[in-house]
């Protein structure tokens, strides 16, 4: 898969990063290849949301949640996870690659670490055949 042809969907906790600095840190990759949907909580992403963002075109898709126990929602990193693990069982069941879905929990250096780690989804998700809906 070609660099201009990968489309991927994050959605993120708006209480720990703002729009503008993922894009930004998505260094060695095109900004428009990304479509970056802030949520009040990661925990506000559902099931339809994330298998929405596949049905439109999605190669891959992101939940880049806030730093574990630090959720102002309490548990919405939790909620997030459990629903990612949902979505992956349903790509499982349709035959798609389940890396294709992945959530993103910072450990320590905030938006540097998610960047590597967006960089890497990317990376990975770019080796795979293109999905076609």
């Amino acid at each position: 898969m070609d660099n201009e042809a990968l489309r991927i969907t994050l959605f993120c906790c708006s209480n720990s990063f703002e729009r503008e600095d993922l894009a930004d840190y998505c260094k060695g990759f095109d900004a428009s290849m990304f479509k970056v949907i802030c949520l009040p909580c990661s925990g506000k992403v559902d099931v339809p949301y994330l298998t929405k963002a596949f049905e439109t075109g999605a190669d891959g898709v992101a939940i880049v949640t806030c730093r574990e126990n630090e959720c102002q929602r309490l548990e919405g990193n939790m909620r997030a996870h459990r629903r990612a693990g949902a979505v992956t069982s349903l790509l499982e069941e349709i035959g798609i690659d389940a890396c294709r879905m992945t959530v993103i929990t910072p450990k320590t250096e905030g938006i540097a670490e998610v960047s590597k780690c967006i960089q890497e989804f990317c990376r990975k998700i770019q080796t795979l055949p293109k999905l076609s809906v």
